[in-house]
């Protein structure tokens, strides 16, 4: 992977990146932990557990062993709250529908990694009507482990038929970023959530507030003339 290299697919997370959402997750997390007696700051759930699967993030949060059935309607609880925040702001980052036009007219590949659950996912992709635009939709229950571990952007890459090395993903956590680089991709940190610095010590090769801002190197990388 050099800074040659052709960029032939983008891998887009989901929250936090291709819609600025992650303030509505962070309340309904404050919200569950409250009625759970436990007080945790907003920022844990955006620097610590953004990427990870409910299934990671639940056991870690109570500090204890969490069996199927409470994890699932804890999980319901959080996410059902999140979606009734959410949906009344619901939109694409400003930018994204564009970017994602050139892209495909540039027959780039084009698929979502995210480790939002199903309802999460039908919310924003078929609520915006942008599901068909991306040839696969990589969700969590898909792979293993949650990022950071990079095994849900090497999934995406496997299911468009494109090496790691010539993939760019699209994060808005540090997890995804560590993710990314892991799985020997190129990353790009989107600043809704995390500061530049903080992407960009994580590996992120370039950073944007959004997409209507993009450096016009990786712009050029993956549009060519």
């Amino acid at each position: 992977m050099t800074a040659h290299t052709p960029l032939l697919a983008a891998i887009f997370d989901m929250d936090g990146t291709l819609v600025d959402n992650m303030r509505f997750h962070s309340e309904a997390w404050v919200s569950l932990s409250r009625r759970l007696g436990i007080e945790t700051a907003a920022e844990r759930f955006e620097r610590e557990f953004a990427g990870k699967k409910n299934e990671e993030i639940l056991p870690i949060l109570l500090d204890r062993h969490v069996s199927p059935e409470e994890l699932t309607q804890l999980a319901d609880e959080k996410e059902t709250h999140y979606r009734k925040l959410y949906a009344p702001h619901l939109s694409l980052l400003r930018g994204a529908e564009g970017f994602i036009a050139r892209l495909r007219s540039a027959e780039v590949r084009l698929a979502i990694a995210t480790a939002a659950p199903t309802g999460n996912r039908t919310l924003v992709l078929d609520g915006l009507g942008i599901r068909s635009l991306f040839e696969r939709i990589v969700g969590a229950e898909e792979v293993r482990r949650g990022k950071p571990a990079p095994d849900i952007f090497l999934a995406a890459a496997q299911s468009v038929g494109v090496e790691p090395s010539a993939c760019v993903v699209f994060e808005d956590a540090v997890n995804g970023i560590v993710a990314a680089r892991a799985a020997g991709m190129f990353a790009v940190g989107i600043t809704t959530t995390t500061p530049a610095e903080v992407l960009r010590e994580a590996g992120a090769h370039w950073t944007a507030a959004d997409f209507a801002t993009l450096p016009p190197e990786l712009e050029a990388r993956l549009i060519r003339a």
